[in-house]
């Protein structure tokens, strides 16, 4: 199976290096050459990896075809290529939905939207898929944890929460931030920040099955130092503003 990736940003650099560092079988990858510097990067790391000179290349060599570029650069480019009947199209642009994708690619190939995280790379995170597809569930499953979605509808609020990522982040810089304002050395309040972090994630993954309700609880004590955190947050509305944001990404994907 010869794969190709339409688009070389982060995404497809996290992608492709967890599918050359896992167990799927594949024969070559081609990238496109848009970022050179990520594609150089690919090609020295992966034996496997080859850039293609152009994006019609990679259509033409390529039994599944990965679309990693913007909304907007997808509208531009997209359109012009000239996709196969048997091909296998797996889209990680957000905006962009599947009766429009359709249009786009004019031809009646297996479409199947997905949305990697950064994390892939390292053969970790959730990949949403929509629709549900037996060989994208098995492939995304060796590099994550797929999670198969019927409803294009119901997707989307799952993509509205892939937009909490660098909010994420941002919480672990502010949490950083004050410790190396407080006089820690910078390279211990990460590593103390982000190992705090995992920590509480892998706590979180092992007891999903409970109401996670039952966790903001079980870490508190009356009148103890996660109780006034929790309080002191939702006083000041913290929890309503993430809501409100995710309302809000939601609402922008619903235009599309």
């Amino acid at each position: 199976m010869k794969l190709g990736f339409i688009g070389t940003g982060k995404i497809t650099l996290s992608v492709v290096t967890g599918i050359c560092t896992s167990k799927i079988s594949f024969q070559k990858i081609l990238v496109s050459p848009r970022n050179r510097n990520i594609a150089q990067k690919l090609k020295k790391r992966f034996r496997k990896v080859n850039i293609g000179k152009t994006n019609q290349e990679i259509v033409d060599k390529c039994n599944w075809v990965f679309l990693a570029v913007t909304p907007k650069v997808g509208a531009k480019i997209l359109p012009k290529l000239n996709f196969r009947s048997n091909q296998k199209i797996i889209s990680f642009i957000s905006t962009i939905n599947l009766t429009q994708l359709k249009k786009i690619v004019k031809k009646k190939a297996k479409i199947v939207r997905a949305i990697p995280l950064p994390p892939i790379s390292l053969g970790k995170g959730p990949v949403p898929i929509c629709p549900p597809d037996n060989q994208v569930r098995d492939f995304f499953n060796k590099i994550g944890i797929t999670v198969e979605i019927r409803n294009e509808k119901s997707s989307k609020n799952f993509w509205a929460t892939s937009g909490m990522m660098a909010p994420f982040y941002e919480i672990l810089k502010v949490l950083s931030d004050w410790l190396v304002k407080k006089g820690i050395k910078r390279n211990e309040a990460q590593k103390y920040i982000t190992s705090l972090f995992v920590a509480l994630s892998e706590d979180s993954a092992v007891n999903s099955k409970k109401h996670l309700k039952y966790l903001v609880s079980e870490s508190q004590t009356p009148g103890g130092l996660n109780e006034q955190g929790v309080k002191e947050l939702r006083k000041s509305g913290f929890y309503k503003s993430l809501e409100k944001s995710l309302n809000s990404i939601l609402k922008r994907l619903n235009k599309k």
